[in-house]
């Protein structure tokens, strides 16, 4: 039994001591793979995983030029009026989430205003403070298609299609821009080639689909949240830290990819309160499985 196997078997064993609602978990662990699925592998929602999406599209921009991530965001969205020091917030500082502008949650975000970017840059930003946000990537985003047009068709030619995902949905606001934080649909397979992808700094079949410099920079040069619970103390451009010496990319109800070592862990799920635990656990296996096979 290779690695993945070994990983993967002792995984399904705690999904089913937790009771936790996995659709589907896969391993990868160096180029050994291995799933189990407990429902139909269909197109869902990937949530926040999204942003990490996000953060490729827009280093795929930058690496042919187009596009800035450091420079001020109302460039690219000159019509749209900046509130106090927002005139100073970047693409990256909306990518990470520190462009200290207040957009609390709402699970009608896309519609509770006429236009959500306008809305947002409106309000005036307090500087580099941590506030998570859905309308910060839907910002980025739109920055990005002033420069790409259609980020639903800019990430499809540049990543998407190069990975074998065919034309998947990512759900638009009223304004016809891709929701960009969240709504995008994908298989667990498809989830897990691009933790492959993450896992290999940009690589696809060797071929570099972006530089590795946005992939370091989603578990790079952390932003510290003092108080905050476990897994959640560290935030980069869409990374968490955590748990232990894992970082993930981690969407609602338990859409995560895991990745610590050369391993990567490809969960997708409809269980909302227990993702925490079973990563916890998972991190605790892979390193177990790791120290067993030196």
């Amino acid at each position: 039994m290779g690695r993945a196997e070994t990983v993967l078997a002792r995984v399904v064993d705690v999904v089913t001591e937790q009771g936790f609602a996995a659709h589907a978990v896969h391993v990868l662990v160096g180029d050994d793979a291995a799933v189990h699925r407990w429902s139909e592998d269909v197109p869902r929602d990937v949530h926040s995983v999204a942003k990490g999406v996000c953060v490729l599209a827009a280093g795929a921009a930058g690496d042919e030029g187009l596009f800035d991530v450091d420079a001020p965001v109302a460039r690219y969205l000159p019509d749209l009026a900046t509130g106090d020091g927002v005139g100073r917030v970047t693409t990256r500082h909306l990518l990470g989430m520190v462009s200290g502008i207040d957009a609390p949650w709402s699970p009608t975000w896309t519609t509770d205003v006429p236009d959500v970017a306008a809305a947002f840059l409106a309000g005036p930003s307090r500087g580099r403070v941590f506030q998570y946000a859905p309308a910060s990537t839907y910002t980025a985003a739109r920055a990005l298609a002033a420069v790409v047009g259609d980020v639903h068709a800019w990430t499809a030619s540049r990543l998407f299609e190069p990975l074998g995902i065919d034309a998947p949905v990512w759900d638009r606001c009223p304004l016809g821009h891709v929701r960009a934080a969240e709504g995008l649909h994908l298989r667990s397979g498809e989830l897990a080639r691009l933790g492959r992808l993450l896992r290999d700094r940009g690589a696809w079949r060797g071929r570099q689909l972006v530089s590795p410099r946005w992939v370091d920079a989603m578990h790079a040069d952390w932003t510290v949240r003092d108080g905050a619970g476990p897994g959640y103390t560290h935030h980069a451009l869409a990374g968490w830290g955590g748990p232990g010496g894992a970082w993930r990319l981690h969407g609602a109800h338990g859409q995560v990819l895991l990745f610590l070592g050369d391993a990567v862990v490809t969960v997708v799920a409809d269980d909302h309160a227990g993702a925490d635990p079973l990563l916890r656990r998972l991190v605790e296996l892979v390193e177990l499985v790791e120290l067993v096979e030196r």
